[in-house]
């Protein structure tokens, strides 16, 4: 990831809309450190889940055919 896309997107966290999400898996196969696919079939951020450590968030964000991945300020 270049470093300017670090500096913007540290203090937040990668979330998911389910109500979006079609459960394609490509997040999962993409950056299975963070994302999951839950019991109905749709993508989750794990709950240990560190976008900085894994490195791959942002391709998942960018990659996502239903655009059900953002990024959003951590509370």
């Amino acid at each position: 990831m270049d470093p300017k896309d670090e500096q913007k997107l540290a203090g937040q966290k990668v979330v998911v809309d389910q109500s979006k999400c079609i459960g394609c898996g490509l997040c999962a196969s993409t950056c299975s450190d963070v994302f999951e696919l839950d019991e109905s079939g749709k993508s989750k951020v794990k709950d240990d889940a560190d976008c900085e450590k894994a490195g791959c968030c942002q391709e998942a964000v960018d990659n996502c055919p239903a655009k059900a991945i953002s990024w959003s300020k951590q509370d």
